[in-house]
Formats: C-alpha cells, sequence, structure tokens
C-alpha cells in the first residue's frame, strides 16, 4: 500500500490528462470539499483506492484539521496497516491482540521507542477510525474492550502532566549567545562556528520569550505585523494571531521593544543579503506565489494575486503555507514578506528550525567549560521559551501583588482570593490569557514553579534580551498585559 496526501496547488500546478485538467481538478476538490494533507490509500500494484482507508480520510477531511494533522494522522493509520501486513492481516480484521503487539511494538521493542504523549496521539487516531468503521458498518463492533475507567487496550500505560522545562538567565543567553549566535563563551567569536544567519536565529530566540508565541506563530511572522517595512519602525508591536495558534483560537500578542530591536538587527544586517541572492528565483516562481499589491495596515488586510486571481486575506486568518508564499515588490525585486528567511528567500521550515536548534546544542556542548551554565539533562526546545516566559511573567506578577511576602501559605491563599474578587488582575488569568491556553487549569502546572525562583527577583527581568542590561523587559510586558503605564496595579 502507498500513501499520499492531497495538495492543491501540485494538482493545478502538475496535472496534465487529457481527460481532467489541473485546474478543473483543483476546482473539483473546492467543490467536494477535501481540504489539503487529507491522506489517500493505494493499493501498491493496482493503484486503486484502499477501502475504508480513504473514506476515513475523507471523513477526517471534514472536521476541518490542519494539513500537517492530517498527513500525520494517515501515516499513523499507513503505520498500523503495514504492521497488521506482517501478521497477515489488515486493519478491519485488527484484535485486541493486535493492537496490544502493536502498542507493544511501538512504545517498547522499536529500536526508537516513542513516548507517552505521542503514543496518546496514535492510540486517539486508531480509537477514531475504529469509530468510524463501526458508524459506517464496516465492523459490528470495536476490536477493543473497554476496561475500568473507561481505558482500553489502547490507552497509555501512564499519563504526564506537562512537561514544563524552563531558562535561567544565564543559561538563555548562552543559548542564544553561544549556540545561535557562534560566540565563544568569552564573548569571543567561535572560529568553529559554521552558520551563516546568527542575527536570525538570536531574533527568533527574542522574538519567542518577549512574546510567549509557539514555535508556528513566531516562526510565521510577517513584516506588517511588527511594523516593519510600512514606513517608521515601531518601537514596539501587538497584533492577532489566529490561523497560526494552536486550535486556530485567536489571541492577542504584544512584543516589547528590546524584541523588536533584535528584528530589526537582524534585518538590516542578513535579510537584506537573503531577499537579494533569491529576487531571481522567486520572479521565476511568481505564479506559484501570493504577489501581494497592497497591505492596509489599519485593518490588517492584504491585497495580491494568488493562482491567478484577486485574492484579499486578513492576516490574522492567513496559515502558515499561504504565508510561506507570501511575496511583494521591494527593493531587489519579488522579496518574501516573512520576517524570517533561508537562503532560498522564504520562510524556514519546521525542519530547518530544527536543524538550527541541534546544531545549536552541538556547539554549546562542544564549547562547554567551567564558566558555562548548568545545562539541562535534555536537548533544549524552542518551546521552552515559551515556558520560560510564562513562569517570568506570573512570578513579576506574583511578586507585584504579594509584595515581599515571604509566607508561602499567606501566598498561596492571598493567590486564591484574586481568583474570586480580581478576576482581571489575577496574575495566572493574566498569563493564561497571554498564552491563550483554552482553560486555565493548564496554566496551574506553572504554579509549582513559581516559589522555586530561577534568579533574584531584580536579575530576573533585566538583560533578558538585547545587550544592555538595565532593560526591564518583563516589566515592559507586566504593564501591557495590565494596560496600564504607570503601575501594573493602578496605584503607587
Amino acid at each position: 500500500m502507498q500513501l499520499y496526501a492531497v495538495d492543491t496547488a501540485v494538482v493545478r500546478r502538475y496535472l496534465d490528462s487529457p481527460v481532467l485538467t489541473g485546474d478543473q481538478a483543483a476546482r473539483l476538490l473546492e467543490l467536494r470539499g477535501i481540504s489539503d494533507g487529507t491522506p489517500i490509500y493505494l493499493d501498491a500494484e493496482t493503484m486503486m483506492p484502499v477501502e475504508p482507508l480513504c473514506s476515513w480520510g475523507r471523513n477526517m477531511s471534514y472536521a476541518d484539521l490542519a494539513g500537517s494533522t492530517l498527513k500525520d494522522y494517515g501515516r499513523i493509520m499507513a503505520r498500523f496497516s503495514a504492521h497488521q501486513d506482517t501478521r497477515v492481516s489488515d486493519v478491519l480484521s485488527a484484535t485486541e491482540s493486535d493492537l496490544v503487539a502493536y502498542k507493544k511494538q511501538r512504545t517498547q521493542l522499536q529500536k526508537k521507542p516513542v513516548g507517552t504523549s505521542a503514543w496518546s496521539k496514535e492510540s486517539s487516531v486508531l480509537d477514531q477510525f475504529f469509530t468510524f468503521a463501526v458508524e459506517q458498518r464496516y465492523l459490528r463492533r470495536r476490536p477493543m474492550r473497554v476496561a475500568a475507567r473507561g481505558r482500553n487496550a489502547l490507552s497509555p500505560r501512564t499519563r504526564r502532566g506537562m512537561d514544563i522545562r524552563h531558562l535561567s538567565l544565564g543559561q538563555y543567553r548562552y543559548f542564544r549567545d553561544v549556540g545561535l549566535g557562534g560566540q565563544c563563551p568569552d564573548s569571543q567569536l567561535s572560529r568553529s562556528y559554521r552558520g551563516s544567519s546568527p542575527h536570525r536565529d538570536r531574533a527568533g530566540a527574542d522574538l519567542a520569550l518577549c512574546s510567549g508565541m509557539r514555535w508556528q506563530e513566531w516562526a510565521t511572522v510577517l513584516l506588517p505585523e511588527l511594523g516593519l517595512g510600512v514606513g517608521q519602525c515601531a518601537e514596539e508591536a501587538e497584533f492577532t494571531v489566529q490561523a497560526c495558534a494552536k486550535y486556530g483560537k485567536e489571541r492577542g500578542v504584544f512584543v516589547p521593544e528590546q524584541a523588536m530591536r533584535a528584528v530589526e538587527t537582524y534585518c538590516l544586517l542578513e535579510r537584506k543579503e537573503f531577499t537579494a541572492a533569491a529576487a531571481r528565483r522567486l520572479e521565476r516562481q511568481h505564479r506559484e506565489l501570493f504577489v501581494v499589491s497592497r497591505v492596509e495596515e489599519e485593518t490588517g488586510r492584504i491585497h495580491g494575486t494568488l493562482d491567478g486571481t484577486a485574492q484579499v486575506f486578513s492576516m490574522q486568518a492567513m496559515p502558515p503555507r499561504l504565508r510561506r508564499i507570501t511575496v511583494r515588490e521591494g527593493e531587489f525585486g519579488l522579496e518574501a514578506m516573512a520576517v524570517f528567511l533561508c537562503r532560498g528567500g522564504l520562510m524556514p521550515g519546521a525542519d530547518s528550525w530544527k536543524r538550527y536548534r541541534h546544531a545549536a546544542w552541538r556547539r554549546m556542548v562542544a564549547l562547554a567549560d567551567e564558566t558555562t551554565p548548568q545545562l539541562p539533562a535534555k536537548r533544549w526546545r524552542w518551546h521552552d521559551l515559551r515556558h520560560t516566559y510564562a513562569l517570568q511573567l506570573l512570578t513579576y506578577l506574583e511578586q507585584q501583588m504579594d509584595g515581599a511576602e515571604p509566607d508561602m501559605v499567606a501566598r498561596r491563599r492571598r493567590h486564591r482570593s484574586y481568583l474570586s474578587g480580581h478576576i482581571r488582575y489575577n496574575p495566572l488569568l493574566i498569563v493564561s490569557r497571554r498564552l491563550g491556553h483554552s482553560s486555565p487549569e493548564t496554566t496551574y502546572a506553572y504554579l509549582e514553579y513559581t516559589d522555586d525562583l530561577v534568579q533574584e527577583y531584580e536579575a530576573a527581568f533585566a538583560g533578558w534580551v538585547g545587550d544592555r542590561g538595565e532593560e526591564a523587559t518583563y516589566a515592559q510586558i507586566a504593564a501591557r498585559a495590565f494596560r496600564l503605564e504607570k503601575s501594573p496595579l493602578g496605584v503607587g
């Protein structure tokens, strides 16, 4: 069996058939509501659709999931089908013993077993498939028995809480300057550094740390969203994320001045070089790109041409895939409107940012000496910067509300009173809103870290971003969170 995924742009561009043109096929997919990323399973010999997997994939397409999510789900079912082939069976003939064997293979026996979170995702997809098969009468009943508390053979053995991994000030500066920036621990340039974009990677880290955005949110940000390239550069920025946010949940994002300065430095020193080198290549590809003709800064709308048709998009509603191909006429010709670019002139993908991060980790480990802050046991992740943002901001807001209260019990008692009487100014709820958590319960996980301060109070909010240690970046963020400039509490 072979697995494919629907891609409307590829169909429109490359399909050449006497029966159906690429445009007609793409139009048919749109009329049928088939989303990009929908998995298609074909028999390896006959190249005919494999049922009920193709019907299940179409059913998933109607669930309005992201294209990358649909592809992940498709790979999971293809993997389970391959496992069944080794047992001379198929997915509809799966028994509970087959599922137990598959779970054991994935979580224990394979060369690199998957963790609890990865298996939770796989078990959920398998559960959805068998539910679909019963509803559509491919099966009389599901192959798994339901045991106590709703658990079955697919359920993860353990349930973990959030894996919160935050950084101290020293760790972050080392990660950013040595790992990403190509410096030595003594701030001198490392002769072993082979990267080409230290300012880009440092700016990305600063933006993630100071905004609390997830990777897909900050890595896909557009120049107009930060107020760059539309006249005078703004000292700070505030915009709305939606299509790039988790579950498409809309929320506001604030970027403080120091993070803006880091991005502007990258734009001046590196980004122009990327755009100049890639201009001719983008000109040749202009039919495949969304070429912008006008940006409405006040409304956040972008006018341009996509697939030969005039289009208007709201920036917050633009998904990552569309953002990647959004270009405009610049100094050297066509240039991408994404803030962060790679050598090809377009937005780096997930694999590229992962490669930058892994290379940074190798440099940090190789250059570590007696002056290096203690490195974490596990390789750092971009998401650790979001956890650091949450913890630092929550700690700062708690300090503003509690003052220098040394009694932990008194602090927790006072913290609970905020929930009932001071919803607007409650630190936990403020951080929950800034992170875009669906429920404050998710943010509760950070509370156990706030009494174990990663730095002294004064040092925790100065010098994180930029090169001037007197900048109290998190104080600026907290002031914006409260919507008051002079005092977060509105008191003297």
